[in-house]
């Protein structure tokens, strides 16, 4: 099965890094949203990203403008989908929008094409069973942020086929990416470690064992993590961070249990970067203020 055209289909912020990079892979990337104003916004930032990446060196003046050729906005996700080679479901971590949208693929879209959900805990078995094609839906699990992490998880589902699993591979290799196959199991492997690494950050942060700052510091330095626990979590967002350890301790137990201080940052609306505000203040993003 040859794929040429792909539908990514959530506008936030892994939905059009995604995109991003399947435009620039050259596949014809259709991002749908319900929101023109979240699609013009990603636009924007996607542009910024693009220049950002001249001016480093890292793609050429002539990759943008292919890119930006290749890419494309809708708000029609059931036209949208009748002419498409493999969807990438990228809304938020919530079961039910989910099933609304993985519904309407199944649907709308021709029998053979491949639905893969940008999941970072839900059951691609219950992801599957959405649908009448089972056998061709899988977690495809990007990293934040998507233009420069270079892992895809492929997670299969009970029914998953080893065909959909290649052509996954496939469309993550070509858009740069190498790619681990894992077994389904709730947290899959990175967010399990990623979900307890963060949450175990917050509880010395509780207790007061360090700051913020000499936390993520000790981390980065220590242990060579490429960004703090602290940081990323408000970058992923601290809201997004909370759902995924509720899931994981209410699927794998007492060592999952969310720290009492990320849930006061999330009822406080301390989301991390989407808010201006989480562990850290980036009002002025110019520099991060613990506040």
């Amino acid at each position: 099965m040859t794929i040429d055209k792909i539908t990514v289909v959530g506008a936030g912020v892994m939905g059009r890094g995604i995109a991003y990079v399947s435009a620039l892979a050259g596949f014809q990337t259709t991002l749908v949203d319900v929101s023109k104003e979240q699609l013009a916004n990603a636009l924007a930032e996607l542009n910024t990203i693009a220049e950002k990446a001249v001016a480093r060196g890292k793609i050429s003046h002539t990759s943008v403008e292919k890119l930006f050729h290749s890419l494309h906005t809708s708000t029609d996700l059931q036209t949208v989908v009748q002419e498409t080679d493999f969807v990438i479901e990228a809304v938020p971590e919530k079961r039910d929008l989910k099933k609304q949208v993985l519904e309407i693929v199944d649907v709308f879209s021709p029998q053979q094409v491949v639905i893969a959900s940008n999941t970072s805990t839900i059951s691609p078995t219950e992801l599957g069973s959405y649908t009448k094609r089972p056998e061709r839906v899988a977690a495809m699990h990007f990293f934040n942020p998507v233009h420069r992490m270079r892992l895809v998880e492929i997670v299969k589902g009970l029914e998953t086929s080893a065909n959909t699993v290649g052509l996954i591979r496939k469309v993550a290799e070509r858009m740069g990416k190498e790619t681990v196959e894992v077994n389904e199991f709730p947290g899959f492997v990175t967010s399990r470690i990623s979900a307890m690494v963060g949450n175990e950050a917050f509880y010395m942060l509780q207790e007061g064992v360090a700051s913020a700052e000499d936390i993520d510091k000790a981390i980065k330095l220590g242990l060579n993590y490429p960004m703090g626990p602290l940081e990323l979590g408000d970058l992923v967002g601290l809201d997004t961070r909370l759902n995924n350890l509720k899931y994981l301790h209410e699927t794998l137990g007492e060592k999952f249990r969310p720290a009492p201080l990320l849930e006061q940052y999330v009822k406080a609306g301390r989301l991390g970067r989407k808010t201006g505000r989480g562990v850290y203040d980036y009002t002025n993003d110019s520099e991060m203020v613990k506040k």
